[in-house]
C-alpha cells in the first residue's frame, strides 16, 4: 500500500458518508472504515442519504461533520457536481476530504479520490460481451441500465467504458446517451437497486422485445433487469453484464443469471481513507494518486465462468474468495 501506517490516531475525528445505507457495497465501505478507525484510534461518525441520489442528506452531513471539527471526511457523492460547493466549505474549513468509490466533478474538487477504475471496469465487461458474441456482436441489441438522471461520475464512466470495451463510438465520452449506434436500444435509469432495474428493463423491452444484451449499473440492477426478463420467458436471450464483484452477484455469476461482473475493493478503499485521514491529522500529508492515474485506483478484476479471448478474467470460486456483502 501506498501510506504508511499510523500506530494511534486517538482524539482524532472523520466522518463517512454514502449514498445509502442498505446497498451492501456501502456496509462492506462502513465495515472497512469501522474496523480501521477502532484499530488507529479515530473517533468516526458515519451518514447516509435515504436513498441512492439524495444529495441534500449527504449536504447536511458534511456540515455536521466541520462543525464537529472533524479532521477528514470520507464521500461516496450521489451528487457529483451540485456537493462540490459544499466539499470545498469543508476543505476551506482545513478538513481533508477523499471521495470514495466516485469521483466528484471535477475530480480534483476532492483531495484525493480512492476508487475502482471505473472506466476499466466497464471496457472489461464491454470487451468480454463483444468477445462472447463474436460475429454476432455487430448485429447486437444492446440495452444500459444507468443509475440516475443525474449521471454521476461512476454512472458515466462504467456506462461509456463498456461502449468502448464492446467497440462502439461514445461521442462524448462525459455524457451518457449522445451516441448514434444502431445497436443501441436506449438507456434508463435503475437508481441502483433490484426495483429500478426490473422497471427499467420492462421500459426497454416496450422499446424492442429483441434486446440481447443489457450493462448495468450494479449487481441489485441486474438481478431486477433478470427478474424482468424471466417474467416474459426472455431471459435465455440476453447476455446482462454488471459492475460491483459482491458475494450475491458473483454467485448470480456462477447461476448464470450475470455473465460477467467487475469485481472492485470497498473495504479496501474505506480502510485506506481512515489511515489517509489519521496520518493528515499526524503531520498534514496528503495522500498521492496512483502512478499515471488522476486517483488512486484500489483494483478491479472481471469475474466469469466463461472466459473469453483476450480478456483477463478469474473464475466465480475466486471471486468468490475476494467477494463483499
Amino acid at each position: 500500500m501506498a501510506f504508511a501506517s499510523s500506530a494511534s490516531a486517538a482524539g482524532v475525528g472523520a466522518c463517512l458518508i454514502t449514498k445509502t445505507d442498505t446497498n451492501p457495497f456501502f456496509v462492506k465501505m462502513k465495515e472497512g472504515a469501522t474496523a480501521k478507525a477502532k484499530e488507529l484510534g479515530v473517533d468516526l461518525k458515519t451518514y447516509a442519504g435515504k436513498i441512492d441520489g439524495d444529495s441534500e442528506s449527504q449536504v447536511a452531513a458534511i456540515e455536521s461533520c466541520i462543525a464537529d471539527g472533524a479532521k477528514g471526511i470520507l464521500i461516496t457523492a450521489s451528487d457529483t457536481k451540485g456537493i462540490v460547493p459544499t466539499v470545498k466549505k469543508a476543505r476551506d474549513a482545513g478538513l481533508l476530504v477523499i471521495a470514495l468509490d466516485t469521483p466528484l466533478d471535477p475530480i480534483d474538487a476532492a483531495d484525493a479520490t480512492f476508487a475502482t477504475d471505473n472506466l476499466e471496469a466497464g471496457k472489461l465487461i464491454g470487451a468480454w460481451a463483444a468477445a462472447t458474441l463474436g460475429d454476432k456482436a455487430k448485429d447486437a441489441k444492446i440495452g444500459f441500465l444507468d443509475l440516475t438522471p443525474s449521471q454521476p461520475t461512476v454512472d458515466v464512466l462504467r456506462d461509456q467504458g463498456f461502449m468502448m470495451g464492446y467497440g462502439i463510438d461514445v461521442k462524448d465520452p462525459n455524457k451518457i446517451g449522445d451516441e448514434d449506434d444502431a445497436r443501441i436500444v436506449g438507456h434508463d435509469v435503475t437508481n441502483g437497486n433490484e426495483e429500478g432495474g426490473r422497471k427499467a428493463m420492462e421500459n426497454l423491452l416496450q422499446k424492442d422485445n429483441t434486446i440481447n444484451v443489457i450493462h448495468t449499473i450494479n449487481e441489485p440492477a441486474a438481478v431486477g433487469a433478470y427478474q424482468a426478463l424471466k417474467a416474459v420467458g426472455l431471459e435465455s436471450q440476453v447476455l446482462i453484464v454488471s459492475v460491483d464483484g459482491g458475494c450475491p452477484g458473483v454467485k448470480s455469476v456462477a447461476e448464470g443469471v450475470i455473465g460477467a461482473t467487475s469485481q472492485q475493493y470497498p473495504l479496501q478503499m474505506a480502510a485506506l481513507g481512515i489511515e489517509a485521514i489519521a496520518n493528515f491529522a499526524k503531520d498534514g500529508t496528503k495522500p498521492k494518486p496512483t502512478e499515471g492515474k488522476n486517483f488512486f485506483d484500489t483494483g478491479v478484476n472481471l469475474v466469469t465462468d466463461k472466459p473469453a479471448n483476450g480478456v483477463k478474467s478469474i473464475d466465480t470460486k475466486e471471486g468468490l474468495a475476494k467477494c463483499w456483502g
